[in-house]
């Protein structure tokens, strides 16, 4: 008898997560155990079931798919985590093997892609997506310190270099030289065309 994949499925869009569930569900040896809406539910889900595998949505309320993707590594190595993404960012794809994917498709590919996607993580393999994997070497590593990123993400509700210095505990000259930086490493005119750029190649 073929043992059942047990699956944990996270995806803040319902009508989504309901349509890949149940396209899962008609796979014989796969089965949809959890499914959450949020990125901060993923680990108290996966601490409830046996899981084989958990597939990731990258952009949820809470806490994206890579944020949850490094939590469930850090507590449950021998889980096999697929992120899943509607944009192709080339930033996104090295962000998530860092956190210990050892998939990354986009969510439109075949149904039939995706279980077998689950298998072969499941049997030691590691998938990628081949578009996403060739604009990833093509883009380059992300130049950002993960302090510019930190910076540039607070900075991105156009909150003040102020507001900015008290929430992340820093002086305000330290604020205006990390975004300087982040801003001429980004070719950028200003903080908000760096927070597009950087969002847009997935480095945020």
């Amino acid at each position: 008898m073929t043992r059942t994949i047990k699956v944990l499925l996270a995806e803040d869009q319902s009508m989504v997560r309901e349509a890949l569930a149940a396209l899962l569900g008609l796979e014989d040896d796969i089965e949809v155990v959890a499914q959450v809406a949020r990125g901060d539910e993923v680990l108290a889900a996966a601490r409830k079931h046996d899981l084989d595998v958990a597939l990731l949505d990258i952009e949820m309320p809470g806490a994206t798919g890579i944020e949850a993707a490094a939590q469930l590594h850090r507590e449950f190595p021998a889980l096999k985590l697929v992120v899943l993404t509607t944009f192709g960012r080339p930033g996104y794809l090295r962000s998530a093997m860092e956190s210990g994917a050892d998939a990354f498709l986009v969510k439109d590919a075949p149904a039939a892609e995706l279980a077998q996607a689950v298998r072969k993580v499941l049997a030691g393999e590691r998938v990628i997506d081949p578009t996403l994997a060739a604009a990833a070497l093509a883009e380059g590593a992300n130049p950002l310190t993960d302090r510019e990123r930190e910076v540039l993400r607070a900075a991105a509700d156009g909150s003040t270099n102020a507001e900015l210095a008290a929430s992340l505990h820093l002086s305000q000259g330290t604020v205006r030289n990390y975004l300087s930086t982040a801003i001429q490493k980004l070719a950028a005119r200003n903080r908000a065309e760096a927070v597009r750029i950087a969002r847009e190649k997935g480095w945020l």
